[in-house]
């Protein structure tokens, strides 16, 4: 069974481009373009990985990411952190507020890909016993 993928983003360019990279590696990507449709998504459908916007309107990726690190299930899915931010101390924030890697924005399409399969492949190898939440 294909994994799920959520994206949160609220860019339309950057969700379609995300998207598409997924969908092309076998992914099933799933989308939320705010913090509360994010939760409610990722309650609802369990992905298997979260890519997340750091800046979103109303809650923030890290708001998200922090509430979501706090429900049952949801400390085994991965959650990239995607930013325009490249301020110093800004990927210690990201990685602090629980996500596991960070990935700067403009998204070198290669890049995406390889982190995502990484990130899966590690997920994969530390709960092999059951992937999804």
């Amino acid at each position: 069974m294909a994994e799920k993928i959520l994206i949160v983003e609220d860019n339309a360019r950057n969700m379609r481009l995300f998207s598409m990279i997924l969908k092309a590696a076998g992914y099933i990507p799933l989308e939320a373009t705010d913090g509360t449709e994010a939760l409610v998504k990722a309650v609802q459908e369990h992905p298997d990985l979260i890519l997340m916007d750091v800046q979103l309107p109303g809650l923030s990726g890290l708001e998200v990411t922090a509430r979501l690190r706090q429900m049952p299930g949801f400390e085994r899915v991965p959650i990239i952190a995607i930013s325009a931010y490249a301020m110093k101390g800004d990927q210690e924030r990201i990685i602090e507020a629980g996500c596991d890697t960070y990935l700067s924005k403009p998204i070198n399409t290669r890049e995406l890909s390889a982190v995502v399969a990484t990130v899966m492949s590690e997920k994969r190898q530390k709960y092999p016993e059951n992937l999804s939440v």
